[in-house]
């Protein structure tokens, strides 16, 4: 099987050479069957989203990884340039959008086979996306989600149901195979495209971008050097190496962030953000997103993200308080309510008949007073602890859980049932039931959706997890708060 991979691999590089993709500082490039190899190399990450690329030398922040020219880029542009009966067929159905074009596009190309230009590009793709709409399947009734997230899928999956019902006749004009018309194929389809395509300025569905959707991401607060910057603060400006030179490395860096498409070159260019050294994996930033919207779009999420956070229920009169709108009001990750939700906790713990002379201090970020500090981190303590209370699991059964199913996989015997707690047996027999594949004999008698599915029943049991670690983080902070300015809770 891994050597099947490589040779796809390897063939897809060689194909991606050939539509002039490169990772080399210099236009100049010599004749190799790979478009990797100067700056770049596919690698595996396993503990860091798996396969992604890593530096094969010293690279600099700032500096060139990666180029790929317009005509590389899938886009709807190009495909429906590259075949007229798809042309047709689309502008037939003027009131679908970008991202549909684009998703009845991929499927299309599939479609062709080995007749499709972009075949060996199709054959990097996974057989299987693992979004959250897909957790919204009946199969994933066992994970607990919070209702915060069942919301989202539930949402997400309306929303790929109503765009496949509005593609259905531009599909079958286009004689798509019947395993190509049916909904499970559309939610990969569009799943690729959330999950895979990159900003240009001429279309609002992206690009999908050959080898440069290979780059695995990093929050963008935690993308900083892991070395010493050298040179900062010299001039520089884009030679033939890739070095910067006439301007310095932070005004560089303010415009070379990560990944562009450059008008005036023709071409998709990708910068480093940091410095990195040979080996490291080379990261890239999609913008910021919590971890729900990174599970919704993207399929993955982060142990340690900056950008994530988490919602509590206010008081209905809270919400007419406030000024800001309800996504503002949520709590980070290390436990501090937001800027917003801690404000209107104040102005809502003081006294209706003193709030107009106090709303000057709630808007500049100011404490109104000892006791109505005391009051509003009390009652959030009081509401993250009733959010956890009525929860099916606690984070300590959480974390149990994955360790037992990390047990599970690596060992591929099934665990003890007797000897988990009764939350975790109970989900655990659920799984099971859920998904027949899965048989006495261990994950080695797995099919591949049975994996997959396990995959996705850990996604599930980490999020909310982390969404409960930030719950008792908030505790913790608001028992921090409340002991130094005296109070007892």
């Amino acid at each position: 099987m891994e050597e099947v991979e490589e040779l796809k691999l390897k063939s897809f590089l060689k194909w991606a050479t050939e539509q002039g993709i490169s990772d080399s500082p210099s236009t100049c490039t010599t004749q190799s069957d790979s478009c990797l190899g100067n700056t770049l190399c596919v690698s595996n990450f396993p503990k860091a989203g798996g396969r992604g690329l890593a530096a094969v030398r010293d690279i600099k922040k700032g500096e060139l990884i990666l180029r790929v020219p317009k005509g590389a880029l899938m886009t709807s542009q190009n495909l429906m340039m590259n075949d007229e009966a798809f042309s047709i067929a689309v502008k037939n159905h003027p009131s679908l959008c970008s991202t549909q074009i684009l998703a009845v596009g991929l499927l299309n190309e599939v479609n062709k086979g080995k007749n499709s230009r972009w075949w060996p590009y199709l054959k990097q793709f996974p057989a299987a996306m693992t979004h959250l709409l897909i957790l919204a399947n009946s199969r994933y009734k066992h994970c607990k989600f919070i209702d915060d997230a069942i919301w989202a899928a539930q949402k997400a999956s309306r929303k790929a149901e109503e765009e496949w019902n509005e593609v259905t006749q531009l599909m079958h004009e286009l004689k798509l195979k019947p395993q190509f018309l049916a909904l499970k194929a559309w939610l990969w389809a569009s799943g690729s495209i959330s999950s895979r395509t990159m900003h240009i300025p001429w279309d609002e569905a992206g690009c999908l971008c050959p080898v440069g959707d290979f780059f695995n991401y990093a929050a963008p607060e935690e993308e900083t050097s892991n070395y010493e910057d050298r040179g900062a603060g010299k001039p520089y400006s884009l030679q033939e190496n890739g070095t910067l030179k006439s301007e310095t490395e932070l005004d560089a860096a303010a415009r070379l962030i990560d990944a562009g498409y450059e008008k005036d070159i023709s071409s998709y260019h990708f910068y480093a953000r940091r410095n990195y050294r040979k080996g490291d994996q080379v990261l890239l930033s999609y913008g910021t997103y919590t971890n729900l919207e990174l599970l919704q779009h993207y399929g993955f999420l982060l142990t340690e993200n900056p950008n994530n956070n988490a919602f509590i229920p206010l008081e209905p009169d809270m919400y007419s308080l406030c000024s800001w709108d309800n996504e503002s009001l949520y709590i980070h990750p290390d436990g501090k309510p937001s800027f917003a939700l801690l404000s209107t906790l104040r102005f809502w713990a003081v006294p209706k008949t003193s709030r107009k002379s106090v709303l000057h201090l709630v808007y500049s970020g100011n404490r109104v007073s000892t006791e109505s500090e005391v009051v509003a981190m009390g009652w959030l303590i009081t509401k993250c602890r009733t959010a956890l209370e009525v929860l099916q699991t606690t984070a300590p059964e959480d974390c149990k859980l994955l360790n037992i199913l990390n047990k599970f996989q690596d060992d591929h015997k099934f665990p003890e049932i007797k000897e988990m707690p009764p939350p975790l047996a109970s989900e655990f027999c659920a799984f099971i039931e859920k998904n027949k594949n899965v048989v006495s004999e261990g994950i080695c008698s797995m099919s591949s959706v049975a994996r997959r599915s396990i995959e996705r029943w850990k996604l599930a049991i980490l999020w909310r997890y982390l969404y409960k670690q930030i719950l008792c983080s908030c505790i913790l902070h608001c028992s921090a708060v409340i002991y130094h300015l005296g109070g007892d809770r």
